[in-house]
């Protein structure tokens, strides 16, 4: 299992990294029981094996000191909702950023009935989106149908987090400089 690279693409990565934490949660965030299911089959070397095996055990410490052992999302994935959600408002406020602007006007609809239907108001923008397209990703892992509305909202909110993730790319190789 390779883990996606951050800076190459936040959205895939963060989107690995809550499934990451539901896989964990599976194996009862029992390091032993992590090895069998997911580090044996997925890593072909002794040492790949015991880097992930560390890694693993590593978010599961963060996991049971953070209190999110059986729901919720790390502070360090919650902190990337924070760092695309300023990138996301930076570009709106950015009059040469038409494209991310008319984009993200085309995807909010989607986005308020996505609240509506959860009911939750308070949700920020950007983890509606990433609930919408996880909650999409679970929903084809089960094999269960998906409805053309559905479809059509995540392909919308796709794109837009596509282009968000080549726009924080940029600014984040900006910060560096």
């Amino acid at each position: 299992m390779k883990i996606p690279d951050k800076q190459e693409n936040i959205a895939e990565y963060l989107l690995f990294m809550w499934q990451t934490e539901d896989l964990l949660r599976a194996c009862n965030l029992d390091i032993d029981q992590v090895q069998r299911s997911l580090i044996d089959s997925s890593y072909t070397t002794d040492e790949e094996r015991a880097k992930a095996r560390d890694w693993y055990e590593g978010l599961i410490m963060m996991m049971k000191q953070e209190g999110v052992q059986q729901e919720g999302h790390l502070q360090i994935n919650k902190n990337l909702i924070i760092d695309l959600t300023d990138a996301h408002l930076r570009l709106l406020k950015d009059p040469k950023e038409s494209e991310y602007i008319a984009l993200y006007y085309h995807t909010l609809p989607h986005i308020v009935a996505l609240r509506a239907k959860a009911g939750d108001k308070q949700l920020p923008e950007l983890e509606t989106c990433f609930t919408a397209l996880y909650g999409y990703l679970l929903l084809k892992l089960q094999k269960r149908e998906i409805t053309g509305e559905t479809q059509a909202a995540v392909a919308q909110i796709t794109t837009l987090l596509r282009l968000l993730s080549k726009k924080y790319q940029t600014i984040d190789q900006q910060k560096e400089e």
